[in-house]
């Protein structure tokens, strides 16, 4: 499926539509590992290996293909020093941090009610 260029047409940005740009954009983003490399970053310029070494568990493969999406739409600014050998560093960009706000949100709801989710599984698994 081809996804439309944004025209500034509200068609365009309705996820329910398959062929959405904002449902492409919607889809980048709403992964686990999208979502710690915002949490991460914040405010904050690192290097690869210093994200790597926060985010447990993830690979250098997925942190790199999550860094490239983030970079192709605008959220990550990714910059190449020269030096021997060349060290790069990450950066939320003004939208980046716009949607580390939601994600924040997202973070307090997770605190707020992890232990009634967790109550509710094993009620449900009992």
């Amino acid at each position: 499926m081809v996804t439309k260029q944004f025209t500034g047409s509200p068609d365009e940005a309705d996820l329910r539509r398959a062929d959405s740009l904002a449902r492409e954009l919607f889809s980048d983003i709403a992964n686990k590992w999208a979502l710690l490399i915002i949490e991460v970053l914040g405010g904050r310029t690192l290097r690869f290996s210093e994200l790597r070494d926060q985010i447990d568990g993830i690979s250098h493969k997925m942190l790199t293909q999550n860094l490239r999406m983030m970079e192709r739409n605008g959220l990550v600014e990714r910059e190449v020093h020269p030096t021997v050998p060349p060290k790069v560093e990450y950066t939320l960009t003004e939208p980046g941090r716009a949607l580390k706000k939601t994600v924040d949100g997202m973070c307090d709801w997770t605190h707020q009610y992890l232990g009634h989710i967790e109550a509710s599984r094993n009620h449900f698994d009992g």
